[in-house]
């Protein structure tokens, strides 16, 4: 049985481990919960059972338990090879058998593990079982809507995983191959992003990946195209022409509900 509201106990029990205070942290528990009200909102569009809804949120709750030991150890969100949080995640959740303190039964298991350890690659891996892969695209549209609303709120100092500079990112140039890639539809990779502005543009490549309809239409309906695009005053000519492309690009991707 799956109890989201005793799971959320833990959840608050694990996080007295950690600086309550620290903005990165406080932005994260935020994002959590964030994203478990997103999961049920995509799952209850998909007309799911309660059983479905129910695993949605507790995969949410649980997909970055991974970054407060991220923040702690590397003072950032950047995943690489010492550190990636989906994998550090699965590590404490079912190596540590941390699970158990979330949900007592373990016929979960293969489903939580396999959504987690997708959820932030660039790419779903492949052979999974449909109801793997159900989650698995359940919460990375989830933890992409969220995330939506954090790039529009948040402080941009706790936002980037690289040190953002408020007085050089209004001048930097689109690297040419992060342009291309976002004008032809495709989420950007972390190897072609070289700049912050880069990096504010794979935020909004966001849509490229999203699975389903009802989470184009959230994007869309809460207008969070123009309110990326709008946040950052660009000063660079060229930078200020492209987001303008980038702006119409998205929101006809949005309009033909990703076609």
């Amino acid at each position: 049985m799956i109890n989201v509201m005793e799971a959320k106990g833990s959840f608050k029990e694990y996080l007295k481990a950690y600086d309550l205070s620290d903005g990165n942290i406080e932005l994260k528990i935020r994002h959590t919960y964030g994203v478990v009200s997103k999961s049920e909102y995509i799952a209850k569009s998909l007309r799911l059972d309660e059983e479905d809804i129910q695993l949605a949120k507790l995969i949410a709750l649980l997909h970055d338990i991974g970054r407060f030991e991220q923040v702690r150890v590397t003072e950032s969100f950047a995943d690489n090879k010492k550190f990636d949080h989906a994998e550090y995640g699965v590590k404490i959740l079912f190596k540590d058998n941390l699970i158990r303190n979330f949900i007592r039964e373990d016929k979960y298991d293969n489903i939580i593990y396999k959504a987690i350890i997708n959820h932030n690659k660039y790419k779903i891996e492949e052979g999974l079982t449909e109801k793997e892969l159900l989650h698995s695209k359940i919460i990375r549209d989830a933890d992409k809507l969220d995330n939506f609303r954090v790039k529009e709120v948040d402080r941009l100092e706790n936002i980037f995983p690289m040190k953002y500079n408020p007085d050089t990112i209004i001048y930097e140039e689109i690297t040419n191959k992060v342009y291309e890639e976002f004008m032809t539809k495709r989420a950007i990779l972390r190897d072609y992003i070289v700049n912050q502005v880069d990096m504010w543009i794979s935020y909004i490549a966001f849509i490229f990946d999203l699975n389903f309809e009802a989470s184009l239409k959230y994007v869309e309906e809460n207008g969070y195209i123009d309110k990326l695009v709008d946040r950052i005053k660009y000063e660079n000519e060229d930078t200020k022409y492209k987001m303008e492309q980038i702006r119409n690009c998205a929101k006809e991707y949005l309009e033909n509900r990703g076609k």
